[in-house]
């Protein structure tokens, strides 16, 4: 992590606004809108900051392209933060050094990429601006994130400014390829909603210029704007491409006791954040049913949970019986005549105990070790992907992973999670206390990174 002088994010924000976004996209990356007064390091540029992921090789062994490096220019408690992310990364730091608003940022860029508004995915878009930060002369405020995607087209990275106050509105965004811009929008017009866009072509007209809504993420529309006829267009397509499949597989688990201790109706075969309906998705992956799509109740996005057979079953059985105090020697479901239904952990003498019977810990170490076991599953979008779930890398956002558990009950799930890392179709990116980051440095393949208030 580098935190470079702190600077006043207003001015950074005027100088977007008053930038001139018709300038060409291959030219001098430190030029144009994301050149101002504080900036952290040049997004544009591949000789990066202290753990800039251009310079990691690839190792190839992943399903599909990944987020390696989470970039917090300003945004909440962060000015200039560059994390980055392995295959199994815990966040860790005393209370406020940002650690929660950190995965609050990646679970933002996944669903931009996935095509939701700005306004559903910053709903306080004023608890995004780094405090202190002074208002310009227009009275506008806010905040600059952004990611590397590595894959076949190799290290892509996003820029992205967004303007929260008087408007919440997309003011800029940049995304490139071996210190090449393929794609930059900047608000020309601040009275009409929308972004003057040029990306890359390589035919006779170097640049392709148009407007694109200044509420959605210019890199995830690309796809449905460039023709892909001349090698330029189809280098900006594979980038773009790349970076929404790398973001796009994002679950944020937070799993919530009180709600899992209910019976629910049947049917759900998507895990929710709450992890509420863990009884449902148990009783669909029984079924055979453990992909369903669709968004969960009420919840927000959920992913199939598809283990229903044999192996991963036999894998959530032995997690639990390690985490638990009793004995666990299966996981089954009750259905009662109300219609509803309950999870039930077998216990070696015969007798089962109900879900609702377990402890706060125990209920979160086994939602968690679901949200692991579960793989890619479905989209985040609620629709089918055009990507096959094979060539996708699920990253699963975990805060307070380490919350109601004890010390054997975090090993283990560390444990866990670095087996699944292992195998290349799950990633994890959560918080930890200090308790549990020393235990997460003990573990082998996992990552801490210790943040500073």
């Amino acid at each position: 992590m580098t935190a470079p002088r702190p600077s006043d994010l207003a001015s950074d924000l005027a100088s977007d606004l008053a930038s001139d976004p018709a300038s060409d996209p291959a030219s001098d990356p430190g030029s144009g809108p994301w050149h101002g007064p504080g900036a952290a390091a040049d997004p544009g540029s591949d000789a990066g900051p202290e753990f800039a992921a251009d310079a990691e090789p690839r190792s190839g062994r992943w399903a599909g392209p990944v987020v390696t490096e989470l970039r917090l220019s300003a945004f909440a408690a962060h000015r200039g933060t560059i994390m980055p992310l392995a295959p199994l990364t815990l966040l860790a730091g005393p209370s406020g050094s940002g650690a929660s608003s950190a995965l609050r940022a990646y679970e933002a860029l996944s669903r931009l990429a996935a095509g939701a508004s700005l306004a559903d995915v910053f709903p306080d878009p004023a608890g995004c601006v780094p405090e202190g930060a002074a208002a310009d002369r227009q009275g506008r405020r806010g905040f600059r994130i952004g990611c590397t995607a590595d894959g076949p087209a190799g290290p892509v990275r996003l820029e992205l400014a967004v303007q929260a106050e008087p408007t919440l509105r997309i003011v800029g965004e940049r995304l490139t390829r071996a210190g090449q811009t393929l794609l930059s929008t900047a608000l020309r017009d601040p009275g009409r909603p929308a972004l003057q866009a040029a990306w890359h072509t390589a035919d006779e007209l170097p640049v392709r210029r148009e407007q694109l809504p200044d509420d959605r993420l210019g890199t995830a529309l690309l796809p449905l704007r460039v023709a892909g006829r001349t090698p330029g267009q189809l280098q900006v397509l594979a980038a773009a491409e790349q970076m929404v499949v790398a973001l796009r597989p994002a679950f944020a688990c937070e799993p919530r006791p009180h709600r899992m201790r209910t019976p629910v109706p049947p049917g759900e075969g998507r895990l929710r954040r709450d992890c509420g309906n863990l009884a449902a998705v148990l009783h669909a992956a029984r079924n055979g049913h453990g992909h369903g799509h669709g968004q969960g109740q009420g919840q927000g996005q959920g992913y199939g949970y598809g283990y229903g057979h044999g192996r991963r079953h036999a894998r959530l059985v032995a997690l639990a019986n390690a985490g638990c105090a009793r004995p666990v020697t299966g996981i089954g479901v009750e259905r009662p005549a109300d219609g509803l239904v309950r999870a039930v952990v077998a216990r070696g003498d015969g007798h089962g105990t109900p879900l609702e019977r377990l402890g706060d810990g125990e209920l979160r170490y086994l939602a968690l070790a679901v949200a692991l076991l579960m793989g890619p599953g479905a989209d985040p979008a609620g629709g089918e992907s055009e990507v096959p779930q094979a060539l996708q890398t699920l990253t699963v956002l975990a805060d307070g992973l380490d919350r109601d558990l004890d010390g054997h009950q975090t090993r283990e799930l560390l444990t866990a999670a670095a087996s699944a890392a292992a195998a290349g179709h799950v990633r994890l990116l959560g918080t930890v206390t200090e308790a549990g980051a020393a235990l997460a440095r003990t573990t082998v393949g996992a990552t801490v990174v210790d943040l500073k208030p």
